[in-house]
């Protein structure tokens, strides 16, 4: 049985390994996990290939996490209140159903480094699918303040408007154009800068060079390397984490809604360092 990773690139992926190691841990050596670039043109029919008896389901990154969405049968109700989907599952009668692993990956491996969220104020850059889904997860760990940067403010200002349709008890909640002048100024008072956009994945590209910020300020790269924001952030004496534990709890997650039993999250954890 397959396990696909659908998206656009794939190639620098460290799921296949991780998976395929938690599959073999657990003795299902019938399944197998792997990537398949996928480009927008030929995304419904990858889809559409998952409902042969072959597939148990699959991944999805970017950038299709939420262009996946209409060819599906279903989504769970975090996915559905996100509006993006990061995994794909059958159910008994073996209709595709769509999951956000993504929010609580990231809140699981914010809470394993020790990150206190309720009551501090978040920058968060990006609006894609990663970035709803790190928008809803910080909400729902009660911030007071977040504010989301975008280099289209119009994004920016409707992924605000799905919190304030999606969520209670918000915190103070703003949109920010990434060249906005007052930016800086957030950014060296904020708890937590988040970068959910993809500069970084395949260079030295940065959302924010310099980023202003000191020794108060944690800042998290959902990219899972020392990308350069990161270096940047450290020489001015920030915490700074990327994001490979939100890759292995995410995947931790969507595995279990396959496989249909707890992940083993040290093996998968071996497996990603060992790359």
């Amino acid at each position: 049985m397959q396990i696909i990773l659908i998206g656009d690139p794939v190639a620098h992926s460290r799921s296949p390994a991780m998976q395929n190691a938690a599959l073999a841990h657990l003795g299902l050596h019938q399944h197998h996990y792997r990537a398949v670039q996928t480009p927008l043109a030929d995304l419904a029919a990858r889809v559409a290939d998952l409902r042969g008896p072959d597939y148990l389901g699959a991944n999805v990154t970017l950038p299709h996490k939420q262009a996946v969405i209409p060819y599906l049968d279903e989504l769970e109700p975090t996915a559905a209140q996100i509006g993006a989907v990061n995994t794909i599952y059958k159910d008994a009668a073996g209709r595709l159903i769509g999951a956000n692993t993504d929010a609580p990956g990231l809140l699981g491996d914010l809470t394993e480094a020790g990150l206190k969220l309720h009551g501090q104020h978040a920058v968060l850059l990006g609006a894609s699918g990663a970035a709803r889904a790190a928008a809803f997860a910080l909400v729902g760990a009660g911030l007071s303040h977040l504010t989301i940067v975008n280099r289209s403010l119009e994004r920016a200002s409707e992924l605000v408007s799905s919190l304030h349709a999606g969520c209670a008890d918000l915190p103070a909640l703003h949109a920010l154009a990434l060249n906005d002048s007052t930016l800086p100024s957030l950014i060296s008072s904020c708890h937590l800068l988040i970068n959910a956009t993809s500069l970084g994945w395949h260079g030295d590209e940065t959302p924010l060079a310099d980023p202003p910020v000191g020794a108060h300020t944690v800042v998290y790269d959902m990219v899972y390397r020392q990308t350069r924001l990161l270096r940047e952030a450290s020489a001015r004496g920030a915490t700074t984490r990327d994001g490979a534990g939100m890759l292995v709890h995410q995947g931790a997650l969507a595995l279990t809604r396959w496989v249909g039993q707890p992940a083993p999250l040290a093996v998968m954890w071996a497996a990603f360092r060992g790359l």
